[in-house]
């Protein structure tokens, strides 16, 4: 079937949050909110059919997640990525960032040090830290336009981590990892002893003819020190659901981290996202693909309008991910004043770069996942904003 994106859907009112928490989040509800990163676009339709069906039983109670479950994962994973994981090293967790903090807690000592490349997805931060953990940064490095790892620091910052923390593809960044790049970032923490734990929730949305590589696909030895954390939730729009999938590199870590969240009798999906979760798998593609086309489409119409209508405001097209990374530095702002100049004069409801990477100034985050319309708009009060400066 025909998906049509530039359907506006009214989600005020439905307890969305990017909507919902205006108020809380900017102080204001009258902005276009373009930060937290779920999409404005209905799911695939197999999806939303499956669930009316699950509905309409009127019977929700204890859920069983049959072997189909992780199968579909598997299969999807062997036919977009190439990879073909082991179910029976598959666990269940609630989201990839849960198996961030699961994975920090059971692998690193009390006082430990968690690797970070900045600027990285904010949770990367507040994980460690919330577990008592020191955060050491690997900050990637801008070269024309390009970030790129310090080679150098990364392997120094090796010598004292516990475990490292790889966004792949990178958020904020919208990079996608070179075969290259992630075999030399491999090889160094084998070399060190330090595990990896690879966050790859973004890595359905690829773009420009990149090509998403799994991390523990790389080699047998990669992947005996690999935990990888994927989900359907933001490649069909549906965190609200709250499923994600650890893959493990051996029955004992699977065996740990499973212990770990039955401790707190955490194990079962809801009985909606076992339906959902399966038939996206299953039946998504479609959609999905109409989705990549759109997005990409809504990546060139920001930058050609930044380039000719806000040259002081720069940023490009992201190979993976649908966040878009904004360089506001030419508009001579600090941090505070940048985000009250956004919230108060643009009225864009955006993320401040500096989450991203503490010390990183003049930055923003924009989510470009919605109806062209919604951008339009954000973009001309954006102009007329940054002409009243």
């Amino acid at each position: 079937m025909q998906y049509n994106f530039d359907q506006v859907v009214d989600r005020t009112g439905n307890l969305s949050a990017k909507y919902d928490e205006r108020l809380k989040k900017f102080g204001t509800e009258d902005v276009i909110p373009l930060w937290i990163a779920d999409m404005d676009f209905k799911t695939a339709q197999p999806v939303i059919d499956a669930l009316k069906a699950r509905a309409e039983e009127g019977l929700w109670g204890y859920t069983t997640r049959p072997d189909s479950y992780f199968e579909a994962i598997r299969d999807w994973q062997s036919r977009r990525n190439g990879w073909t994981p082991d179910t029976a090293l598959m666990s269940f967790c609630p989201g990839v960032v849960q198996t961030l903090s699961a994975m920090i807690r059971l692998y690193t000592p009390q006082g430990g040090n968690v690797l970070i490349q900045p600027p990285v997805y904010s949770e990367f931060y507040d994980m460690a830290e919330s577990a008592g953990r020191r955060v050491l940064e690997n900050r990637l490095v801008e070269r024309e336009g390009t970030w790129t790892v310090d080679w150098a620091d990364f392997e120094e910052k090796l010598q004292e981590a516990d475990l490292f923390l790889l966004c792949s593809p990178h958020n904020p960044l919208g990079t996608v990892w070179t075969e290259e790049a992630l075999r030399r970032m491999m090889e160094l923490c084998l070399r060190y002893s330090v595990l990896v734990v690879s966050d790859e929730i973004h890595s359905d949305l690829i773009f420009h003819g990149k090509t998403h590589i799994p991390t523990a696909s790389l080699s047998p030895e990669i992947a005996s020190n690999v935990v990888t954390g994927i989900s359907g939730t933001k490649t069909f729009n549906l965190a609200g659901l709250q499923a994600s999938t650890a893959v493990f590199p051996n029955a004992h870590m699977k065996k740990t981290f499973d212990r770990f969240w039955m401790s707190m009798d955490i194990g079962r999906n809801n009985a909606f996202s076992v339906t959902a979760m399966e038939t996206a798998f299953r039946e998504g593609e479609e959609w999905l693909e109409q989705l990549l086309a759109y997005l990409s489409d809504n990546f060139d119409f920001v930058v050609d309008y930044c380039a000719r209508r806000i040259p002081k405001v720069k940023t490009y097209a992201p190979d993976a991910t649908y966040l878009m990374w904004v360089d506001c530095r030419e508009l001579g702002l600090s941090d505070r004043e940048l985000h009250d100049f956004m919230i108060q004069k643009a009225r864009l409801g955006l993320i401040d770069g500096w989450v991203f990477g503490r010390g990183l100034s003049g930055y923003m985050r924009l989510n470009a996942a919605c109806p062209r319309s919604v951008l339009e708009q954000a973009l001309r009060q954006l102009e007329a904003a940054v002409n009243s400066l």
